[in-house]
């Protein structure tokens, strides 16, 4: 990530000789923070993600996530319109410039359906998972997997399409374990990385001989669409009343008693939801079982990528 030509005076940014109009604040994480800026070029709004860099792993972490998203053009996830590394007196800020979703992600739509007493239709649950599958499947034909796919970290546009977004967690699908030290590297990389309510159970005490492979991303994927249905996560309430989410996620899925959804769709979701991981299917899998149940809009061959 080079140091583009970069300034910050009072209410506007200028990025690679383009001046951007501070909006707001729209979030903040432990390390980041995210504005709204308005492009005086273009007139378009941005969410220009910062992340602050205390030291050069800082700065070679936020590399990497600039790195995945310029890995990808693709429909379904969040692209990258353009980057910087910025100084900061003895310390640097990398910024991410992205576009802006006003809908913003799929949690927040979830919780004013909830809040109002609605749930998602199923021709709706099943428009997005497709968006949402079409994404992962780009991600895993690179060899990469996600590892912390979750509502607030998939966006909507404006045609309820969904985009894959906070790619920082990204690395190589495939990871063989073959000692118990690395097999704790992993686990705690995990703990760090990897949202709890939405891990896999393979990542929550890793054997010290195994392969981790892209469908901890089918798990996350099953707690996404459960969301979607039932109003929030699987272990999201465990998570919140402090029980053990490591004990919860080694048993079976219960899929609440309900008339909204087709058995088909219920099966999906639990076959996304099956603790080994060697029994989980593949994205490809996942696809097909949905185009048997609603066939892909006309255009979209959503099976090969």
């Amino acid at each position: 990530m080079g140091h583009a030509l970069c300034t910050c005076s009072r209410g506007t940014i200028t990025i690679n000789n383009k001046r951007y109009l501070l909006i707001h604040r729209l979030g903040e994480g432990g390390f980041s923070y995210v504005d709204l800026i308005e492009g005086l070029h273009d007139g378009h709004f941005y969410a220009l993600k910062r992340i602050m860099c205390h030291d050069k792993d800082d700065r070679q972490e936020a590399m990497h996530e600039v790195e995945m998203h310029l890995l990808f053009d693709h429909p379904n996830i969040l692209p990258l319109c353009a980057h910087a590394v910025v100084e900061r007196g003895s310390k640097h800020e990398a910024w991410l410039l992205l576009p802006f979703c006003k809908r913003g992600t799929l949690w927040q739509e979830v919780e004013v359906l909830r809040d109002n007493g609605v749930f998602m239709p199923e021709e709706r649950i099943l428009a997005i998972l497709h968006g949402i599958c079409r994404g992962l499947q780009a991600i895993h034909n690179k060899g990469y997997a996600h590892r912390d796919l979750k509502p607030t970290n998939v966006l909507l546009d404006d045609d309820d399409q969904p985009l894959l977004m906070d790619l920082g967690s990204m690395n190589q699908a495939r990871i063989e374990v073959q000692n118990s030290r690395e097999a704790m590297a992993i686990q705690d990389w995990a703990a760090q990385r990897c949202t709890i309510s939405y891990r896999a159970p393979e990542l929550f005490t890793v054997e010290r001989e195994c392969v981790i492979d892209e469908r901890t991303d089918i798990w996350s994927l099953g707690c996404v669409l459960y969301c979607m249905m039932f109003g929030e996560g699987p272990y999201d309430m465990i998570f919140q009343k402090g029980d053990s989410v490591a004990l919860a996620v080694q048993n079976r899925i219960t899929v609440p008693q309900n008339t909204r959804y087709s058995p088909a769709l219920e099966h999906l979701l639990s076959s996304t939801m099956v603790v080994n991981p060697q029994e989980r299917p593949y994205i490809a899998n996942v696809i097909s079982q949905l185009e048997e149940i609603q066939p892909a809009p006309p255009g979209q061959d959503t099976t090969h990528i």
